[in-house]
């Protein structure tokens, strides 16, 4: 039965469109469990009814215009029990209601099982037979078992807006899932991006002069070179050198040396050059989707983009004019960040993708230039969605075609709002973060773009929390010298002094790789990342120490962060190597003073050992993002568990005062620089537990300073004493709602959660 039960998924998924699948669905359950009759009836929440959409043994003419209430029938009673029903007879059911449309008039033994997916009733899977009998177990169980494995191939046509076509409900609202590449909220018109140029599309033929086809080959690439010079150069415009790094990368993929050399070895072998060019990207996009590491799959995009151009210039074909309005949603599977950089910036609103990851090339760029982004919302009808209206929302990472009027006016008040209470809260750039009863709080930020700096001067910061040192690393094809290092650290040092800079040591691993430093893990999130790495890798993190301590000449502010401690020995090794770096570089004439190491406490066994770590360094930063993560055991990245990831569970909470506790116990600063931090909900609670610092991206500087500046100490800490006795985290969140909306801070508290 488990060949049996391969077979039919394997065929389902491969079917050409969601119509065929229900077909062949209920014809190989039919014939596998030897019953007169399957059907699939799949549930349309706008029409509260269960829609028979395919069937083998009913009549034909039934599909897609016979229907049951939600509450009605056999069918019914399946989705709201949400468990199989089966009947020796099902006409002697009190629930049984009888469609004479389907010709069922014959068929007694009835088996329903409902098609679930995320909790959610999808629809209800059913086999009927005329002989009054009872389904066995065994076929019970093979039911419910193809309902769980199929269930996702029809949650995707649900998503995609494709399954009720013939309803005509396809102008109804769709939400479609991604994730956050970079947050806010856009509204305007889908344009989708596709390349004229169609690699798959190119024929083999042999080459009648190999010469010929090596030379048009070299003129295509020497324009192509040309091109992303160009690119390059206008990215400087609105783009910091580490970003501009990424064109660096392109140019090396079109070294003679590398993807063109593969391309000419086939030529030789007698290929025609378009021929050559699409088997040389077709390997090498292939060997990247297979990889298991998500920044390695990001190359992918980049290989078949540079394939696009090349093949473009080969045929010599103009490129389509491509309309853009105002308020242009810019679509497409991948979307490059050369093919970025080409659209104009000033019409751009916000981008979608249906590949890729935050991590994505595109995504980095996108955070640099304020765009908000949804990347790898799977589910989405590119196709459907060109050159109609589409709302952004960057906050939760979801698309949403064909809002309603009330749906659309709520984010425009949510895009408004924003506008005003950002130029509102311009005023309170200088001020300090001060309780009305004159409680102070240091604000600082969370960096790793050159193009943050600017926007975290403007708003006031008081230094940096954490700076991401791994983005330089991300954004090059090899780790960067100690020079490029230092220059990179300099500029953030400069620009923040005399504040502290607190600069994280590499922290690649997880779901942060490096594409020449690949790890390959089944677990990576609890594999070899962060401070594992470096200590492993003494002539990497030196290099790092002394580019950072060389940039922090004559302005001594730098603060140096160990991420991924588990142990004090971590900690301690590290502390040695810096403390080497230290004596190399003074050496070396480079007069600076040993600046001050903490760590971050993001794994639940440095919560414990927090005092113990607090004795050894100079501060302590909880990382909460991952701290959530571990503590729950839930990866934040997954959106099948993303509704069990909540940083106000009683757990998280606890945890996080008893390392303010034991920190200060010790006499030494802790802080926050998660994504708790810059949420004022949060950022409030931190307050009153007796977090020293906390840091944050920019854009939610000021909001959380506008929110320390409304309340008083005496109200928060008793805030925090209700919440502390609290035993669920959805609860909390919505009683911190509450609470601070009652006392006028709603409008700062509001854009956590957009319609």
């Amino acid at each position: 039965m488990l060949d049996t039960l391969r077979r039919i998924v394997q065929e389902v998924n491969n079917a050409p469109d969601i119509r065929s699948a229900l077909d062949l669905m209920a014809q190989r359950v039919r014939d596998a469990m030897g019953t007169e009759v399957c059907s699939i009836y799949l549930r349309d929440n706008n029409e509260e009814r269960y829609m028979l959409m395919a069937s083998e043994g009913l009549k034909r003419e039934a599909v897609g215009r016979v229907s049951l209430g939600t509450s009605e029938g056999l069918v019914g009673q399946v989705g709201q029990r949400e468990e199989p029903i089966n009947l020796e007879d099902a006409f002697a059911h009190p629930k049984f209601h009888y469609l004479a449309e389907t010709g069922e008039d014959p068929f007694h033994a009835f088996l329903g099982v409902p098609v679930m997916h995320h909790g959610e009733v999808l629809g209800v899977l059913v086999v009927q037979q005329r002989d009054a009998r009872r389904f066995d177990q065994s076929e019970e169980a093979f039911l419910v078992t193809i309902s769980a494995q199929l269930s996702a191939v029809i949650a995707h046509a649900h998503a995609s807006g494709v399954l009720f076509d013939q309803l005509d409900t396809q102008d109804l609202p769709s939400i479609h899932d991604g994730q956050p590449g970079s947050t806010g909220a856009a509204i305007g018109i889908g344009v989708l991006l596709f390349p004229e140029t169609d690699l798959s599309s190119v024929p083999d033929r042999d080459a009648t002069d190999i010469s010929g086809e090596i030379a048009l080959l070299d003129e295509a690439l020497v324009r192509v070179r040309q091109e992303i010079r160009d690119l390059a150069e206008r990215a400087k415009k609105s783009l910091g050198p580490e970003e501009q790094a990424l064109f660096d990368v392109y140019l090396r993929m079109l070294d003679r040396h590398a993807l063109p050399a593969e391309v000419v070895a086939r030529i030789r072998d007698g290929q025609w050059a378009q021929g050559a060019l699409r088997m040389v990207v077709d390997a090498h996009v292939h060997n990247f989707e297979m990889m298991d590491d998500p920044y390695l799959r990001e190359r992918a995009a980049d290989v078949r983009d540079l394939g696009r151009r090349v093949l473009g210039q080969l045929q010599s074909r103009n490129r389509r004019r491509i309309e853009f309005p105002k308020a242009c949603i810019l679509m497409g599977e991948d979307i490059s960040a050369p093919m970025l950089m080409e659209m104009p910036e000033e019409n751009i609103v916000g981008i979608v993708t249906t590949r890729g990851s935050r991590n994505s090339h595109m995504a980095i760029v996108a955070r640099a230039m304020g765009i908000p982004t949804v990347v790898g919302a799977q589910n989405l009808p590119l196709k459907k969605l060109d050159g109609k209206e589409l709302i952004v929302d960057g906050f939760r990472g979801r698309v949403i075609a064909n809002a309603s009027a009330e749906l659309k006016s709520q984010f425009e008040d949510i895009i408004a709002e924003e506008k005003h209470l950002l130029a509102g809260l311009e005023k309170l750039r200088d001020e300090p973060a001060e309780t009305e009863d004159g409680q102070r709080i240091a604000l600082q930020v969370n960096t790793g773009l050159m193009t943050d700096i600017v926007r975290s001067i403007e708003r006031g910061a008081e230094g940096v929390g954490l700076y991401r040192t791994e983005i330089p690393f991300m954004v090059r094809d090899r780790f960067p010298s100690e020079e490029e290092q230092r220059l990179i650290y300099r500029e953030q040092l400069s620009a923040f002094a005399p504040h502290w800079v607190t600069m994280r040591t590499l922290d690649v691993g997880g779901d942060k790789p490096l594409s020449y430093f690949p790890i390959e893990e089944d677990n990576p999130f609890l594999g070899w990342r962060g401070i594992r790495v470096t200590l492993d890798h003494p002539e990497i993190f030196i290099v790092q120490v002394r580019a950072m301590l060389k940039a922090a000449e004559g302005l001594n502010n730098l603060r140096i962060m160990l991420p991924m401690i588990t142990t004090v020995i971590e900690a301690e090794e590290a502390q040695h190597l810096i403390h080497r770096a230290w004596l190399e570089v003074r050496e070396e004439g480079v007069d600076v003073e040993m600046p001050p190491v903490g760590v971050m406490i993001e794994v639940p066994a440095t919560v414990y050992q927090a005092r113990a770590l607090a004795q050894r360094v100079e501060f302590l930063s909880v990382g909460t993002n991952d701290l959530t993560q571990y503590m729950l055991a839930v990866d934040r990245n997954n959106r099948q568990v993303s509704d069990l990831y909540n940083s106000c569970h009683p757990a998280v909470l606890h945890a996080l005062l008893h390392v303010v506790e034991q920190a200060h116990q010790e006499g030494k600063p802790v802080s926050v620089c998660g994504e708790m931090a810059g949420d004022p909900s949060t950022a409030l609670i931190l307050m009153a537990m007796g977090f020293d610092s906390l840091s944050m991206n920019a854009s939610n500087l000021l909001r959380v300073k506008a929110a320390v500046r409304q309340v008083n100490m005496t109200f928060l800490r008793r805030l925090l004493n209700e919440v502390l006795a609290m035993d669920n985290g959805e609860v909390i969140t919505s009683y911190l709602d509450l609470q601070l909306t009652k006392v006028g801070l709603g409008d700062l508290v509001r854009h956590r959660k957009p319609a």
